[in-house]
């Protein structure tokens, strides 16, 4: 059996990296990707779909040091599936409401927007940064 994710979006916040007790290094970020369309109403409906995203080892490092809040990515992977439910993580926010949270485990990442530069502008470069082939 193969599964595979593919999500373009942007960064909700700055990635965090840490160390699992093995030593590696993981960093998670979120990611928010959107779409609009028009209902049957003729209304205008945008929604946002956030994603949980873990990368490992070299990649979690690259992630952490190239990603930042707002920056546009590609993320290849697979989904983490929970156990108990067979689907996303599902959990109770602070409120008692029922929550659900969709996981991705990285295998790629593409970075496709540039950090700025000095002027402001974005420098365009596209960065794949894979766990076993750094190109940098």
């Amino acid at each position: 059996m193969y599964q595979k994710i593919i999500i373009a979006g942007n960064l909700g916040r700055d990635p965090e990296m840490r160390y699992a007790p093995s030593g590696s290094p993981v960093t998670s970020f979120s990611v928010a990707s959107g779409r609009k369309y028009t209902n049957a109403e003729g209304d205008l409906v945008e929604e946002t779909g956030w994603f949980r995203v873990s990368a490992w080892n070299r990649l979690a490092e690259v992630c952490a040091e190239h990603l930042s809040k707002g920056r546009a990515v590609l993320v290849e992977g697979r989904l983490k599936i929970d156990p108990s439910t067979g689907g996303p993580r599902i959990w109770q926010d602070s409120e008692g409401a029922a929550r659900a949270s969709f996981e991705v485990t990285a295998g790629t990442v593409q970075f496709l927007s540039g950090k700025p530069a000095e002027n402001g502008e974005m420098d365009g470069d596209v960065v794949d940064a894979e766990e076993e082939a750094i190109p940098f």
